[in-house]
C-alpha cells in the first residue's frame, strides 16, 4: 500500500470516527463508501474491512460513553445480544448475492432515510405542526412501544450489520428515538454498545471467509480510534436535534452518490 493510500485512510477514519461516534452509527457508513468510491475496493472487502472499523469505532466510542454515563445498558445488551444470528445470517447473504445488490440496497436505505430524518428535524415540519390546530386536550399521548421489539429489532440490525458492513446504528437510532422515545444523546450511546456487540460476530464471521485486508484496517482503525475521541468529546456540546441533523445530511449524500456508482 502506498503512503499517500494510508494517510488517506488514516483521514477518513479519524472523519469517520468522529462523525460515527456523535450519532451512534459507528463509522462504517462514512468509511465503507470512501473505500467503493475513492479507492474501489471491492464490495465484499470493503463491508468485512469496514465492520472491523465499525467495531474498533463502537469499543472506542462505549468506554468514553461509559464515563458520561450515558448508556442504556439493558436495552443495549437486548439488541446486541439478539443480533448476533443476525449478524452471521448477513455474512452469508453477503456470499450469495452479486455486488450490484450491494449498491442498490445501500443507497436506498441511506437516502430514504435520510431524508426522513431531515423532514423530521427540519424548521419545514414546524411551520406545519404550528398551523395546525390545537390538538384536544383528551387525545392521550403516542405509545412507547414494548421492549419485547427489542429482539426482532437486534436481528434486523445484525443482519444490515454484517451484510453492508456498515453497523446498524444509522437506522437503531433514529428507531430508539422516534419509536421507543430514547433522549437522542442516550439513544446514540446505547447503540455504540449493542453495535459493538453484534459488530463482533460479523466480524469473526467476515475473517472465516477471508473478507478482510487488514492494511485498510490497520491505518483506517488508527484514524477511527482518534475520530471517536474527538466525537465523544463534541457530542456534549451538541444539542440532540443538531446530531440528527448530521446524520441525516450525511445519510442523503451517500447514499444519493451510490447511486452512480
Amino acid at each position: 500500500m502506498e503512503i499517500s493510500t494510508g494517510i488517506l485512510l488514516l483521514i477518513i477514519g479519524i472523519i469517520a470516527g468522529g462523525y460515527g461516534t456523535i450519532v451512534g452509527a459507528g463509522g462504517g457508513f462514512i468509511f465503507v463508501p470512501a473505500l467503493l468510491i475513492l479507492l474501489d475496493i471491492d464490495p465484499v472487502i470493503a463491508a468485512g474491512s469496514g465492520l472491523v472499523i465499525v467495531l474498533i469505532n463502537a469499543i472506542t466510542g462505549v468506554i468514553g460513553y461509559a464515563k458520561q454515563k450515558k448508556i442504556n445498558y439493558k436495552t443495549a445488551l437486548i439488541i446486541g445480544v439478539s443480533a448476533l444470528p443476525g449478524a452471521l445470517l448477513g455474512v452469508w447473504l453477503l456470499q450469495v448475492y452479486s455486488s450490484q445488490y450491494f449498491y442498490v440496497i445501500f443507497a436506498t436505505i441511506l437516502a430514504g432515510l435520510g431524508l426522513f430524518l431531515f423532514y423530521k428535524n427540519s424548521a419545514l415540519q414546524g411551520k406545519i405542526f404550528k398551523n395546525r390546530a390545537p390538538v384536544a386536550a383528551t387525545q392521550a399521548e403516542p405509545k412507547v412501544l414494548n421492549n419485547n421489539w427489542f429482539i426482532p429489532l437486534g436481528l434486523v440490525m445484525g443482519v444490515l450489520s454484517s451484510y453492508l458492513g456498515i453497523g446498524g446504528g444509522w437506522l437503531l437510532v433514529p428507531i430508539l428515538i422516534y419509536l421507543f422515545k430514547v433522549p437522542t444523546h442516550q439513544a446514540a450511546a446505547t447503540s455504540i454498545l449493542s453495535l459493538s456487540l453484534y459488530s463482533t460476530v460479523g466480524v469473526i464471521s467476515h475473517l472465516f471467509y477471508n473478507n478482510i485486508d487488514w492494511m485498510i484496517v490497520a491505518f483506517g482503525g488508527v484514524g477511527v480510534i482518534i475520530g471517536a475521541n474527538i466525537g465523544v468529546k463534541l457530542s456534549q456540546r451538541l444539542p440532540g436535534k443538531i446530531v440528527l441533523q448530521m446524520l441525516s445530511v450525511l445519510l442523503v449524500v451517500i447514499g444519493v452518490r451510490m447511486y452512480f456508482q
